[in-house]
């Protein structure tokens, strides 16, 4: 695998790459990335991807992050109530431990598959 370059990265026409594009922090105004969009209160609302840019990497692929059109970008739909019992729900779910069956306060770790609580007595029972 050739090593890409930060003039690699450079197709402003989409000549290489079938789509613009840029290197790392040189996309042009009026385009972003899905997050920054976000960050605005937009989504990309359906549009194709207008560009992408590229931040080459020593032994990997280059990361790629895909750019879309500010002015084609749509409001984020705004949470409704339904949406937000079903969220609680779920962050619930990954909370509660399946051993005990309370609330841990946080997020059970899938490697451990129940609270540390549990999982420190079961490894106390077996030694």
């Amino acid at each position: 695998m050739k090593r890409l370059t930060f003039t690699d990265c450079f197709d402003p026409t989409g000549e290489r790459f079938g789509v613009p594009t840029y290197p790392w922090k040189y996309a042009p105004d009026g385009l972003a990335t899905r997050r920054q969009l976000r960050a605005r209160g937009l989504r990309p609302g359906g549009q194709d991807i207008a560009a992408q840019i590229l931040r080459p990497r020593r032994r990997h692929e280059p990361l790629t992050a895909y750019l879309y059109r500010v002015d084609r970008a749509k409001p984020v739909r705004p949470m409704t109530l339904a949406k937000r019992r079903a969220l609680a729900k779920a962050n619930r779910a990954r909370r509660t431990c399946p051993e005990c069956r309370r609330d841990a306060g946080y997020v059970i770790p899938s490697s451990l598959g129940m609270c540390a609580t549990c999982a420190h007595n079961q490894e106390q029972r077996s030694a």
